[in-house]
């Protein structure tokens, strides 16, 4: 059985990208590769990012932001971008979503919280098809 591989991509790789990555991770198991990108990453996770997950179990501890690499897109089968604009490479063969979502940068935990909730029907909606 083939395991389809799935790459978010973010600009900064600190808050939407690594949310819908450990949301995929967490309701398809081993299902699904899950792997998040950034074309330009931050130092660190997201603050706000990482309590708004930990509220639903998930912990974002050892997570680190990492740089978008066309080794990364090769390897996925659907690639999901969110705002980070022409920085992603494009291979033939491969599914492309966009998903226009708020950053979760410098706004209060409670819209970060309606960020991730949205990135978690998204996320559950794409397992619903690939898995």
């Amino acid at each position: 059985m083939n395991v389809p591989e799935v790459l978010f991509v973010c600009v900064h790789n600190a808050g939407r990208s690594q949310m819908a990555a450990a949301l995929l991770a967490h309701h398809a198991g081993d299902r699904v590769r899950v792997r998040s990108a950034g074309s330009a990453p931050a130092d660190q996770i997201n603050p706000a990012v990482r309590s708004v997950m930990a509220e639903m179990g998930i912990d974002l501890v050892d997570a680190e932001p990492k740089k978008l690499t066309e080794a990364a897109v090769k390897a996925s089968d659907v690639v999901i971008t969110m705002g980070c604009g022409d920085a992603c490479p494009i291979f033939p063969g491969k599914r492309y979503l966009d998903w226009v979502l708020d950053d979760p940068a410098g706004r209060p935990p409670e819209e970060v919280r309606l960020i991730r909730d949205e990135i978690d029907r998204r996320v559950q909606a794409l397992l619903s098809e690939i898995a």
